[in-house]
C-alpha cells in the first residue's frame, strides 16, 4: 500500500508539457560557480554540494534509493546533488539550473517507483530534502506543518508523540517521503474514514520556477489545488505541508485472516468485491494476494485479509459477521492496539517493536521491483480471478503480488474535481501490481517486467477503462511509451478534453500561468490512444 501515481488526467497534464532538455555546454563546474556567487551566504551552501569527485557523492546518492533497477552503472547519474539546509539554498539551485540547462529533480524519501525523482536522461541535478524535515505538531488546533523531506513515519511518530488519539490518514510505508507522497494524493488505512492524505491538507508553501517563496494565499486557490494530486513536482518544489490531523479511538482493532485457494480463497475474493466498498466507514479491509505453497509443497495462491477497524473488537465482530460472515472472522483472530501501534502492524514490523523504528529511513529493505496499477468498477469474476492465478504460477511470479484497496465510505462523498484526483464514486478497489526479484542484471529485469507486463495486458477486460485509470504515486513510465512515435498533441488533448475537461483545462490553465517555460519536468506522459 505504498503510496507512494494518481490519475490518469495528471498524467495526460505532464504529458502535454512534456519538451526534451537542450543541456547547454555549460559543466558542473560552472554550475557550482554560480551557486556559490549567490548573495546569500555562499559558503554554507558549499557544504551542502556534492559531485562525482566527492568522496561522500555516491553514498549521499544511494541513501535514499528505494528500487534497485536504478541503481547499475548505466543508470544516469546526477551532475550535482544538493542537500540544501535553507530555503535559500533551493532558491540558488532553481535559478542556477535555469540559467546552466540542468533540469532538477526533486527528492525527498526517493519511493518513486521508477526513480524520476533521481534519474534524468539529460544533465541534471538531485535536490535532496533529506535536511528539511521539521515538524511541528499543534495538537490545540488539530495541525501540524511537516517539510517535504520527512517521512511519513517521521510524521507518525510526532504526531504519537503528542497525542495516542490524533492521526493522519496517509500511507502504511514509513519510509515514504512527505513531500511526493501527499503531492500525488496519499492514502493509506484511513482512506474510508477520511480520504487521501491530499484531502486534508489545509496550506502549503512552495518555490516557483522564479524561485519565490509561496503560501496558500499567496499561491492562489488553482495552484493550491492543483499540487494536491496533480504531482507538486510539476509546479515547484513543495517545502512544506500544513495538514488537519484526524480523531483516531484510543484502541483500534487489526486482523490478519489468511485463505488459501484450498481454503475458497477464489469466492472469498468475488464476495469481498461486493462488500468492501459498503462497509462501515470505520473498517477496511484489504487483501494481499501472493504465491505460498500448501501443506504438499506445491504452489498455490494466497489472499490475506487485512483489516483496520477504528474501534473495539466487539463491535467489530457483529459487523462482520452481518456483512461478511463467509471470511469467518473469530475474536482469536482480531488484535486491539493502539492507532500508532497499527502503523508498525501494518508496515510488517514484529510485535512489540519499538516506535523508534518510524525514525529509520532505512528500515525496509530494498529489492529490484517494477509495479502498475489499476481501478476496478465492475466485479471481477471468478472465471477472471483463477485467469489471474494461472499467471502468478510462473516462474517470474515467484515473488509477485496484487494488493487490492477498498474504496467507499468518505471516497464517495468527495467530489471528483474537488482535487485533481477523480477516482471517486464509482470505484470500488484500487489493485496495485508488484514484482519483486533479487537476481541483478538486464536479463533478471527484462523477465520479470514482461511477466507484470503480460499480467497488466490480462486484466484490461476487468479494469476501468476509456480511460483505464492509475494512480501517479505508483509511478510506471510503460503509460506514455509509444512505440511508433506517432501519437500527436492534438490526438491526446483531444483525448484529455473528452474525458476530464474540467479538471484538464484547470490543470493545463495552472501549468501554463505558474511554469510558462516548462522548467519543472517530471516524464509522464499518458499511453497513445489506441492503448485503450
Amino acid at each position: 500500500m505504498k503510496t507512494p501515481y494518481n490519475s490518469s488526467l495528471s498524467l495526460l497534464l505532464l504529458f502535454l508539457f512534456s519538451t526534451s532538455w537542450v543541456a547547454s555546454g555549460d559543466t558542473h563546474e560552472e554550475f557550482f560557480q554560480c551557486l556559490s556567487l549567490r548573495p546569500q551566504n555562499p559558503t554554507s551552501i558549499s557544504k551542502v554540494i556534492y559531485t562525482a569527485q566527492n568522496s561522500s557523492y555516491s553514498s549521499i546518492l544511494q541513501f535514499s534509493i528505494r528500487n534497485l533497477r536504478f541503481t547499475s552503472l548505466n543508470t544516469p547519474k546526477p551532475l550535482v546533488i544538493v542537500t540544501p539546509l535553507y530555503e535559500h539554498q533551493i532558491q540558488a539551485v532553481i535559478y542556477c539550473s535555469r540559467k546552466h540547462g540542468m533540469q532538477i529533480r526533486t527528492r525527498s524519501g526517493g519511493h518513486d517507483y521508477e526513480g524520476l525523482s533521481y534519474v534524468s536522461e539529460v544533465p541534471f541535478v538531485i535536490l535532496d530534502l533529506i535536511n528539511l524535515r521539521s515538524i511541528t505538531v499543534n495538537v490545540e488546533n488539530g495541525t501540524a506543518w511537516v517539510q517535504a523531506g520527512a517521512t511519513i513515519g517521521e510524521l507518525y511518530y510526532s504526531i504519537a508523540e503528542k497525542s495516542r488519539t490524533l492521526g493522519f490518514p496517509a500511507g502504511v510505508c514509513p519510509t515514504m517521503g512527505v513531500g511526493g507522497h501527499i503531492s500525488g494524493g496519499g492514502y493509506g488505512t484511513l482512506l474510508r474514514k477520511y480520504g487521501l492524505a491530499a484531502d486534508n491538507v489545509i496550506d502549503a508553501h512552495l518555490i516557483d520556477v522564479s524561485g519565490k517563496i509561496l503560501d496558500r494565499k499567496s499561491m492562489g486557490e488553482d495552484l493550491f489545488w492543483a499540487i494536491r494530486g496533480g504531482g507538486g513536482a510539476s509546479f515547484g518544489v513543495i517545502l512544506s505541508w500544513k495538514i488537519k490531523l484526524v480523531v483516531v479511538p484510543p484502541t483500534v482493532t487489526a486482523f490478519t485472516v489468511p485463505r488459501m485457494l484450498e481454503q475458497n480463497a477464489t469466492k472469498l475474493i468475488h464476495r469481498w468485491q461486493s462488500v468492501a466498498h459498503k462497509f462501515h466507514e470505520d473498517l477496511f479491509i484489504g487483501i494481499i494476494i501472493s504465491v505460498d505453497s500448501n501443506k504438499d509443497g506445491k504452489k498455490t495462491i494466497q489472499a490475506s485479509f487485512k483489516s483496520l477497524f477504528l474501534g473495539r473488537v466487539d463491535r467489530l465482530l457483529p459487523l462482520i459477521q452481518e456483512s461478511f460472515p463467509e471470511l469467518g472472522l473469530v475474536r482469536e483472530d482480531c488484535i486491539e492496539m493502539s492507532w500508532i501501534e497499527s502503523i508498525l502492524y501494518f508496515a510488517g514490523f514484529p510485535s512489540g517493536e519499538s516506535l523508534n523504528v518510524l525514525l529509520n529511513r532505512t528500515a525496509l529493505s530494498t529489492r529490484y521491483f517494477k509495479a502498475k496499477s489499476d481501478y476496478v468498477k465492475e466485479l471481477i469474476s471468478e472465471n477472471g480471478l483463477e485467469g489471474i492465478w494461472k499467471m502468478f504460477y510462473e516462474d517470474e511470479a515467484k515473488a509477485a503480488g496484487m494488493i487490492l484497496n477498498p474504496y467507499g465510505g468518505r471516497m464517495n462523498e468527495i467530489s471528483e474535481s474537488a482535487l485533481p484526483f477523480p477516482h471517486r464514486a464509482g470505484y470500488l478497489y484500487k489493485i496495485q501490481h508488484l514484482v519483486y526479484w533479487d537476481e541483478a542484471g538486464m536479463e533478471a529485469s527484462e523477465r520479470h517486467i514482461s511477466w507484470i507486463r503480460k499480467l497488466y495486458s490480462y486484466m484490461a477486460p476487468f479494469v476501468s477503462k476509456f480511460p483505464r485509470a492509475a494512480y501517479i504515486n505508483y509511478r510506471d513510465l510503460d503509460i506514455g511509451i509509444n512505440d511508433k512515435g506517432n501519437t500527436s498533441y492534438a490526438q491526446s488533448s483531444i483525448w484529455g478534453v473528452k474525458y476530464f475537461q474540467n479538471n484538464f483545462n484547470r490543470l493545463v490553465h495552472v501549468k501554463t500561468m505558474v511554469d510558462p517555460g516548462n522548467f519543472f519536468q517530471n516524464e509522464q506522459s499518458i499511453p497513445p490512444l489506441s492503448a485503450w
